[in-house]
């Protein structure tokens, strides 16, 4: 594939450095706002020098102690090795596809860790390049996996007349109804839209961007302005934990991929679901941790156009090669700083709390499931067996729409070995405590699942061995 050489100029790398927000800095300064795990105070300060000066500058700072340490997250210029916020471990042999121990190292860190986030921010390119600050722009990465813009417009005036519920599909836009006032480099735009799948990429819409001869909201041709930023999301099976997490996940990888400014973590900002179905699900309060608005479905702008000043399209779910899903993963590497970190930052922005303990009893959860299928027969006598070790603090669970999901991730979060016959609940790994265990009872027959999940989190993780003494039963019995 030939490489496409091109020069932006200088007022467009300083305009698509602050494409996103557009804050005034007494909300930057406004230090209750940062709301981030205390660990992770020190590398959103590194990020933002001005933040942290302020903070030196301001006695009712909360944060004193978090100064002038040495962190960065990972995908930062200069950010040594040393100083990112979790070195990989790559315990286990090199086998296969690198040559050397580093490239083995070097290879987890940029298809699980932070690394990614390096990587997607270097592919960055201009797609629709502005000329005067009030201008419209938009930058993609390659194959449109995460884009951003400003100043664009999205044309809804066709949805009044669709009768069927749109999820998955690929014609909500057509020619002429996305774009922005700005130099469209088309070529460039169509050489990335290779691949078209309703949640790999956002070719799908972007496919249709079109250069505008006026600029929309100058001019106001929108029936709606919105000011805030907007992400907009399209989402993975929503009563699967497994799946609906692979959209939380990549909305915080996609954070951090967009972070050009203070306002990077804040929840003052919309969610945009791409789909008309109303959002229903047992894990809606983990919208909590991105946004303090209430979620967006395209039913929100039916027959309207709209104009967005900020406008993110994020990493999607189901990418090639992409995270969590799709992430293929190195022989013999773990610990990804970017699993660890999301986990912390879900926890943090949920207020799920630590118990504190008395003594120094393992605290062991299992995991019941209450539906047809992978039920453990035995289930009671496996519980009464764990009950008699006097250093064992058994608790049966049932994770289901029952239970509140926070509630869920508490007892998750207070759990040192965690166990449960293959399926989503096990997705609760990534809440575990550093040190936790995950007993996979039975993977049944998809071993790499959450033995890669645990790997990326960094936990233990073990399963069943001894299929001699394992029993399946096709009926579950009455």
């Amino acid at each position: 594939m030939p490489v496409v050489e091109y020069q932006v100029s200088s007022l467009t790398k300083l305009y698509l450095s602050l494409i996103i927000v557009n804050y005034q800095w007494s909300v930057a300064y406004n230090f209750t706002e940062i709301n981030l795990p205390e660990e992770h105070i020190p590398y959103y300060f590194n990020s933002y020098p001005e933040v942290a000066e302020k903070c030196k500058l301001d006695s009712a700072c909360p944060y004193k102690d978090q100064l002038n340490q040495k962190a960065c997250w990972g995908y930062e210029q200069g950010c040594k090795l040393q100083d990112s916020y979790s070195m990989p471990s790559c315990p286990g042999d090199h086998k296969g596809w690198v040559k050397t121990k580093l490239d083995q190292l070097k290879t987890f860190y940029t298809q699980g860790g932070f690394g990614y986030v390096q990587e997607q921010r270097q592919e960055m390119m201009v797609m629709c390049e502005p000329t005067f600050m009030e201008d419209s722009s938009l930058e993609c990465t390659k194959h449109l996996r995460f884009c951003r813009g400003r100043n664009l417009m999205l044309n809804f005036t066709d949805l009044s007349s669709r009768k069927e519920q749109l999820r998955y599909k690929m014609d909500v836009l057509k020619e002429g109804q996305i774009g922005g006032y700005c130099r469209l480099h088309k070529s460039r735009l169509e050489n990335e839209c290779d691949q078209i799948s309703p949640l790999q990429s956002w070719g799908p819409e972007l496919r249709y961007f079109t250069e505008l001869q006026r600029r929309p909201i100058m001019e106001k041709d929108c029936d709606i302005t919105i000011e805030k930023p907007t992400f907009i999301l399209k989402i993975d099976a929503t009563v699967n934990m497994y799946h609906h997490f692979c959209d939380f996940f990549n909305l915080y990888t996609s954070l951090h991929v967009n972070s050009s400014h203070p306002s990077t973590f804040s929840t003052d900002v919309h969610i945009l679901i791409w789909e008309t179905y109303t959002y229903q699900s047992s894990f809606r309060a983990v919208w909590e941790a991105f946004t303090s608005h209430p979620i967006w479905d395209l039913k929100t702008f039916r027959g309207e156009t709209v104009c967005f000043k900020n406008l993110v399209f994020p990493l999607l779910p189901r990418m090639i090669f992409g995270l969590y899903y799709n992430t293929p993963i190195i022989w013999g590497c773990e610990k990804s700083g970017l699993f660890h970190a999301f986990s912390k930052h879900i926890l943090h922005r949920l207020r799920i709390p630590v118990h504190k303990r008395s003594d120094r009893k393992i605290h062991v959860t299992l995991l019941s499931r209450d539906t047809a299928y992978r039920r453990i027969l035995n289930e009671k006598e496996l519980i009464e067996g764990l009950q008699k070790n006097p250093d064992y603090v058994v608790k049966r669970v049932v994770y289901n729409r029952d239970m509140d999901f926070k509630k869920q991730l508490e007892s998750t979060y207070n759990t040192d070995i965690f166990i449960g016959i293959h399926g989503a609940g096990l997705s609760h790994l990534m809440f575990l405590p550093d040190w936790a265990v995950l007993f996979e009872l039975y993977n049944c027959e998809d071993e790499n699942c959450y033995l890669d999940l645990a790997r990326l989190r960094g936990v233990k993780y073990v399963t069943w061995q001894d299929k001699s003494k394992l029993i399946q039963e096709d009926e579950v019995r009455k």
